[in-house]
């Protein structure tokens, strides 16, 4: 299908775009103290960008020009050293940081006004009264309705500073006038942590989506509820996971691995090595653990999948990682832009680098997902290229590789049957949220008396709402999408989406995993290990 070709590119690479962005080590401030002294290079760069700012004969924006030179020079150093540009720091800075200062509502733009999906949980908003399907249609006497408002424009008039309050005008179906509800912006978090919940009796399972400053705390708060619910062994989700920051992803590890385990070192150029190790501060050291990766888990994901199979601890199920084996330090550029540059790189416990070649340039390393999928790897294990001279053993007796990636202890092939292009063009577009919200909009009320579990256990979608879907995309899409293949694929996600905007709080995991042949290996290797 031809869109399918057009956009799965885009997509892919705007996923892999995200992890590399955020890194494997960052820290924000440039840490040497060093100052640079003039020399010819500089000064070449100085004068030709004076020569254009005063003597080129057409008016240039000289910024534009040291950005693209700037971007110019890191590529030729490494895929994963970038630049970030001033007005994309802020957006940058949110993220890593795992939270931001708003209402608190996640919503999108709905026929020319903000439609609420639902309030984020302990948020302002939903403090406040704000509920899904609400329509925001003022903010402090401002509209925020109309065909020409843009999306950023909304955001803005709902941003603030911490503490404020802004008087918000609401538009609820069944109301006879507008509401008037006050809502004082707070912190709002960012979830990395999408679910924590017993997929047995005895096995828990924790998704984290990446390793943002707030992530050691929300995953402590899950893996604490699972003890208390009686989990003896933990699946640890770190598919689809960029990284982020080294040092969360060690306090995560902290909690597996008894005292003086070695986590990871780095080196740098200088030859200086930095070892990494376990406290006696873990709350699961005795707990057996299964981590889960894929094709997209990287850089601190690879760390913690790469620490627990080298210290024999756990089992790795899954697919190759990524192979991102270097580290980032940000520095700032003194306008308010940074660059994140590779200062070193990281090797896991035994000794070995997963950091893949990129001496064919960055466009080669972000087409290998291609590769690996052209040459079956994602289907067969036996088709994974690996390196006799970068073979390690662990302590345990047991053979790992280097030189691309966390090789799995335990392979589970791609599911063709949920990950195929179609889906993932109506996932990650947005088409399966937007329909089933306008879908709740006809009868909120319908799924009031059901409760989160039932929902989850027994509730079923009827074939008409899935023709429904196509009927939504038929209208709204210039292609010609069709899933009669995959019918029972996409009742799944409407399912597990519905969960979602219902009742949040890892609902769509929780719904989404019930189908998930990853996990149906994780509960089969546990239920085994139980009979031994």
């Amino acid at each position: 299908m031809g869109y399918q070709k057009k956009y799965l590119p885009l997509i892919l690479g705007a996923a892999i775009a995200v992890g590399i962005l955020i890194g494997g080590k960052l820290s924000f401030s440039n840490g040497s103290g060093r100052s640079f002294t003039s020399n010819s290079k500089k000064e070449k760069l100085n004068r030709l960008i004076d020569y254009i700012d005063y003597d080129y004969v057409d008016e240039i924006n000289t910024d534009s020009i040291v950005d693209v030179t700037v971007n110019g020079i890191l590529e030729n150093l490494d895929p994963h050293s970038v630049y970030i540009p001033k007005e994309e720091m802020a957006s940058s800075t949110e993220s890593m940081r795992g939270d931001f200062v708003g209402i608190g509502v996640s919503f999108y733009p709905y026929k020319d006004s903000i439609a609420v999906i639902r309030p984020i949980e302990g948020g302002p908003s939903e403090k406040a009264g704000i509920i899904g399907g609400d329509r925001i249609v003022m903010a402090d006497g401002d509209s925020l309705f109309g065909s020409r408002l843009r999306e950023d424009d909304m955001v803005k008039k709902l941003k603030g500073p911490v503490d404020t309050d802004v008087v918000l005008k609401i538009f609820r179906k069944g109301e006879p006038e507008l509401l008037n509800i006050t809502v004082k912006r707070g912190h709002i978090p960012l979830k990395s942590v999408d679910a924590a919940y017993m997929l047995t009796k005895k096995l828990g399972y924790i998704k984290v989506n990446r390793f943002a400053e707030t992530t050691y705390d929300e995953f402590k708060t899950g893996l604490d509820k699972l003890i208390d619910l009686g989990a003896t062994e933990i699946a640890l989700d770190l598919r689809e996971n960029p990284g982020g920051f080294l040092d969360i992803a060690n306090k995560i590890l902290d909690e597996f691995l008894e005292e003086n385990k070695l986590l990871l070192f780095t080196k740098n150029r200088r030859g200086q090595i930095d070892k990494s190790f376990a406290t006696d501060e873990g709350d699961f050291e005795d707990g057996k653990l299964y981590v889960l990766i894929d094709e997209n888990s990287a850089s601190a994901s690879e760390i913690v999948a790469g620490a627990i199979q080298d210290n024999d601890k756990g089992t790795i199920i899954g697919r190759r990682s990524y192979g991102k084996g270097l580290v980032q330090r940000e520095m700032d550029l003194g306008d308010g832009s940074a660059v994140r540059l590779t200062v070193s790189r990281y090797y896991t416990p035994t000794g070995r680098s997963i950091q893949r070649p990129y001496k064919n340039g960055n466009k080669d390393y972000y087409d290998e997902y291609y590769e690996r999928l052209e040459s079956g790897e994602l289907l067969d294990e036996e088709k994974i290229q690996v390196a006799d001279s970068l073979k390690f053993t662990t302590p345990g007796g047991k053979v790992v590789y280097g030189g691309g990636g966390i090789i799995p202890d335990v392979f589970v092939p791609i599911d063709s049957s949920m990950q195929n292009e179609t889906l993932t063009f109506l996932q990650r577009r947005g088409f399966i949220r937007y329909f089933v919200f306008e879908e709740l909009e006809k009868d909120r009320h319908k799924y009031d008396n059901i409760t989160r579990q039932d929902f989850i256990d027994s509730y079923e979608v009827e074939d008409d709402m899935v023709f429904s879907f196509q009927d939504y995309l038929n209208v709204r899409t210039d292609s010609d999408i069709t899933f009669v293949a995959y019918h029972k694929e996409v009742k799944q996600f409407i399912k597990a989406t519905l969960g979602e905007q219902i009742f949040g709080n890892g609902a769509f995991n929780e719904i989404f995993n019930q189908r998930d042949i990853m996990i149906d290996e994780v509960i089969k290797l546990s239920d085994e290990s139980l009979k031994e």
